[in-house]
Parts: C-alpha cells; structure tokens; sequence
C-alpha cells in the first residue's frame, strides 16, 4: 500500500494550509451569513390581521404565486378595508389573493381549485388561521362561475394560468357575478385589448405591470358601474 508524502518542507505546508483558508475580514472576526431568503415554496400574507403569516404551497407545475409587491399595490387600489366584502378567487392557487382579502376583513371569500394538492393546503391554512370566512370548493373556475347567483360579488378576483388562454371566457363569465360597483381583478402574461375588454362588457379602472405580469382592475360598463371610492367603502364597512 502506498501513501502520498507532501513534497513541501512542514513550515510551508502549514502556511500554504492556512492560505486555503477563508480569509477573515479586518477586526478577527468570520463573515457573517447572509440572511436566509424567504422560501420558495411559500407566501407571505402582508396586510390585515393575519399580517406576517406563511402559507406553505405545494409544488405544482405552472403554479405562480401574486408577488408581494402587485398584491401591495392591488390592496393599495382598493382601500385595504374589505370589511362586508363578497369576494370570489376564482383560481386560487397558492391562495394568496384570497387570504389576503379575507385577512382585510372580508365577510366571506370564496376560493375555487381543481388540484387536490393545493385544495387540501388551503384547508389546511383555514383551519390554521382559524379563516370560518372562507369557503374552498374544488371545482372548475368557468363552469363554477357560470352556473353562479348573478350580482353577489364586490370583488372577483382573476388570475388564471399564463398559458391557458382562459382570460376571455373567465371576463364574460365574472361580470355578470359583479355586484353594484364591484370590481374584477385580471392578472394575466398580457394586457386584454380594449375590443376584448367590451365584448366582456368591461372598462379598464386601473393598470400595472411588473416583469411579465399584468395586473388590472376592471368595472362593468353597466351604468351603476362606479367605482367605489373610500365613501363607498366606509357605506359598505357600516352595512
């Protein structure tokens, strides 16, 4: 059997060890550690009374969760007081749009989803959180909403698979589900034209974008459409 003998006199191998080291910055002291991200596989309510909270998310391909900064600013659009809302997430997902509604104090948020995985993760955040406010069905988003009561939601939130192709149907089934002044939040790999946008019976209220997300709020064209302004909130808060 033979053994591998380091040519360098013993001096030197010590000090050539210790120059493979990680070198130290001024004051003695090790690097420190970057701070460890948020994870992957989970989202950050960031409003509300459930503020902070993680929800855990399944792998599952496609899936896209809002980013922090378009949910920020969505909730920024609607005056961040939810309280006597309907609110419809027509593919939940992650839940992320859904539970930050309910954790503004909507009175009841409906999540619909077909994958098993992420429907028994969202029970699993309600039950966690304590959410009686929401309900979780699984089931398909366009024939759930077509089959829906008409004018029952302030809010009906859209964020459908980029791929999908499913933005047209998903406006034409969501608008007549809008309650007087309600609104449909549309996130999308694109913005809707303006043709697209009335053939739904929609107008634009509002737009974003960031990266390769769309993000737009909409009202109906009908003429008790107006969007609702912070009075309107505190009317809908006292109701």
């Amino acid at each position: 059997m033979s053994s591998s003998v380091s040519s360098k006199p013993p001096r030197a191998a010590a000090r050539s060890a210790r120059s493979d080291r990680p070198s130290r910055p001024e004051g003695g002291r090790p690097p420190a550690h970057p701070a460890a991200p948020a994870g992957r596989g989970e989202v950050r309510i960031i409003g509300g009374q459930w503020k902070r909270s993680r929800l855990p998310v399944p792998d599952s391909p496609g899936l896209r969760p809002t980013p922090d900064r378009v949910r920020e600013t969505l909730f920024n659009w609607l005056g961040q007081d939810l309280r006597g809302w309907q609110v419809l997430d027509a593919y939940a997902g992650s839940g992320a749009l859904g539970f930050e509604a309910a954790s503004r104090g909507a009175a009841e948020v409906t999540l619909l989803e077909q994958q098993p995985a992420l429907v028994a993760a969202l029970n699993r955040h309600r039950e966690r959180l304590g959410a009686t406010m929401l309900r979780i069905e699984r089931a398909d988003a366009l024939d759930w909403m077509q089959r829906a009561e008409p004018g029952r939601y302030q809010l009906v939130l859209l964020d459908p698979p980029f791929a999908a192709g499913l933005v047209p149907a998903s406006l034409q089934a969501a608008r007549p589900l809008l309650a007087p002044g309600g609104l449909i939040y549309l996130e999308s790999g694109e913005a809707p034209g303006a043709d697209e946008l009335r053939a739904a019976g929609l107008s634009l209220h509002r737009q974003g974008r960031a990266g390769a997300v769309h993000y737009h709020l909409l009202v109906s064209c009908a003429a008790d459409a107006t969007p609702p302004t912070s009075s309107s909130h505190a009317a809908r808060s006292s109701s």
